[in-house]
């Protein structure tokens, strides 16, 4: 596979950006599925969940947003379950889809976690963007990713590198 030059990486992650703002995100409750959106509070989440100081957004599907076999993703899902686990602090199945279902990826949503936590768990199974936000703010996305010159309209964006 070559290597993007640095515009084409640039244009990537501005598609891959403006994709996942457009997402929808979805958490579980009871077997009823509710809205997450980048850029608005999620008060049902925090009524849920009210000693939770912070809320994120994650999945280990499909590492740097580049497609991989379900079995793989599969595997990797387990393994984030697992890490989530081990952490001893509450999470819930969730998903992120594209607004015409034309891809959608089993996720989960964490509550408590620090953010410095959250991030490494985000590198350990390769996401781009993940969402993370304190209790009572707005849900914002987080780009594992240097922002890109020609990014416009990313107020509700993290960048991280």
């Amino acid at each position: 596979m070559p290597i993007p030059s640095s515009g084409d990486a640039s244009r990537r992650i501005v598609s891959l950006a403006r994709a996942y703002l457009d997402a929808d995100y979805r958490w579980e409750l009871a077997g009823d599925w509710h809205d997450l959106r980048v850029g608005l509070p999620a008060p049902g989440l925090e009524m849920a969940h009210p000693d939770a100081s912070s809320f994120g957004f994650i999945s280990a599907w499909n590492p740097g947003s580049v497609e991989r076999p379900e079995e793989d993703n599969r595997t990797a899902d387990k393994a984030l379950h697992d890490a989530l686990l081990a952490s001893g602090l509450p999470f819930r199945a969730g998903f992120a889809s594209a607004p015409n279902r034309s891809w959608r990826e089993p996720s989960w949503v964490t509550m408590g976690m620090p953010v410095a936590q959250f991030d490494a768990l985000a590198g350990q199974f390769g996401q781009l963007g993940t969402l993370w936000w304190a209790s009572n703010a707005a849900v914002r996305m987080r780009m594992h990713a240097a922002r890109p010159h020609d990014m416009q309209d990313d107020r509700y964006i993290d960048w991280l590198k």
